[in-house]
């Protein structure tokens, strides 16, 4: 570890049970889907919550959609547009969800 660089400790372990966790369908595929380089919902969410889950512990790349946000509204748009706003928050939603657990060692 270099001069001013904290220690962050993984929260996350091979053994965390996603599915327990809210959200957590939604990453352990998003993660998959990333690890195949397929575009998806989920791992359009997994690429914005990406600099916080690698804060815990999870392998996420560096490299990714420029703006994952607006990639996966459009994305949901596709689909249906009428509910691509509130689809797109509820995602985030259980995102976040995700991100507290984990950091909580649910």
């Amino acid at each position: 570890m270099r001069e001013g660089e904290r220690e962050v400790p993984e929260l996350y372990t091979y053994d965390m049970k996603f599915d327990e966790l809210p959200g957590g369908t939604l990453v352990r595929q998003g993660l998959a889907d990333i690890a195949a380089d397929r575009v998806s919902a989920e791992s359009l969410l997994v690429m914005i919550g990406a600099p916080r889950l690698r804060n815990l512990g999870f392998g996420v790349p560096e490299t990714g959609p420029v703006d994952p946000e607006l990639s996966l509204y459009n994305l949901l748009a596709e689909s249906d547009a009428d509910s691509a706003h509130g689809r797109y928050n509820a995602l985030i939603r259980l995102l976040v969800s995700f991100e507290r657990a984990v950091e909580s060692g649910a």
